[in-house]
């Protein structure tokens, strides 16, 4: 190729195809995004809208946030996260589509939560993806999102048995990125977690939790 793009691996959506129902059982029970969602759900009204960006199996982002009298929409590229997440979590509602595309509500929502979601994409579309997330948030509404961090472009890697090429921004950009789109950061932080499962390495996750101004009268 001639402009310098890295190698592209196994998409998103063909990855996520394959790994199913094994991610909500390999990545159980991390602290730092239920952490995430009890911060996000005690700045909600009730019946506030939320837009949970890859979505996965439903589990627990949107399970959790239903739960708590949400109206809830997850997307996923996935198209048997999708399926999955429509039996698991009925109460809210799921679709196939891609952040980079994504047309959202009129309005935007009240919340978008986004666990995880970006990291099969190139460098300069996780930049514009977390722009686009941003821009979705109402004013007075909130965003937490997850991610592992580092100045990372085009990385090869094999994860949970599939050749997949990964990158990310650094915490510090990540934060940028969202104060650049409006949206005041109340706090981040990063963790170690260790995935379920035999053979699972230990990975950084950084956390955010924003704020959109409320509109000024």
């Amino acid at each position: 190729m001639s402009d310098n793009s890295p190698p592209r691996g196994k998409s998103a959506a063909a990855v996520f195809d394959e790994v199913g129902a094994r991610y909500e059982e390999v990545f159980a029970d991390i602290p730092g995004q239920l952490a995430a969602l009890e911060w996000l759900t005690g700045h909600l009204a009730p019946g506030a809208r939320v837009l949970d960006v890859g979505s996965g199996t439903g589990r627990p982002a949107a399970e959790v946030l239903s739960r708590a009298g949400f109206e809830v929409t997850g997307i996923d590229v996935s198209g048997e996260m999708v399926r999955l997440a429509r039996q698991r979590v009925p109460a809210a509602s799921f679709e196939q589509a891609d952040v980079r595309s994504y047309a959202p509500a009129a309005g935007g929502y009240d919340a978008v939560c986004a666990f995880f979601p970006l990291l099969v994409m190139d460098q300069p579309e996780v930049a514009e993806s977390l722009a686009r997330m941003a821009s979705w948030v109402a004013p007075g509404g909130s965003f937490v999102m997850a991610t592992v961090p580092g100045d990372i472009r085009g990385l090869e890697i094999v994860w949970m048995g599939h050749e997949v090429s990964v990158s990310s921004l650094a915490a510090e950009e990540q934060v940028r990125v969202l104060e650049e789109a409006g949206l005041d950061v109340v706090h981040h932080d990063t963790a170690l977690y260790r995935p379920h499962g035999p053979g699972a390495e230990p990975e950084q996750h950084l956390y955010v939790h924003a704020r959109r101004p409320a509109v000024q009268v």
